[in-house]
């Protein structure tokens, strides 16, 4: 655990320290313990939200029977 000053005093070095060993760094001031940690990467998916297009059971187009619509 480090002070706020110790951490103004080498603050990249610090950074570039979490970003290699992935080992997050705390910080105590007033009290409170902070934390310097790296984030995880997460996946442009990861932000789509699930949306109901159907308008029908999923087993009502696998089992319907096109024959009368396909025109060969």
């Amino acid at each position: 655990m480090i002070t706020p000053s110790k951490l103004r005093q080498n603050l990249y070095n610090l950074l570039d320290q979490v970003i290699q060993t992935g080992k997050p760094i705390e910080v105590k001031r007033r009290d409170k313990v902070l934390k310097i940690i790296i984030e995880p990467s997460k996946s442009k998916l990861d932000n789509l939200k699930k949306r109901d297009v159907l308008n029908c059971k999923p087993d009502e187009l696998i089992n319907n029977n096109w024959d009368k619509e396909w025109k060969a």
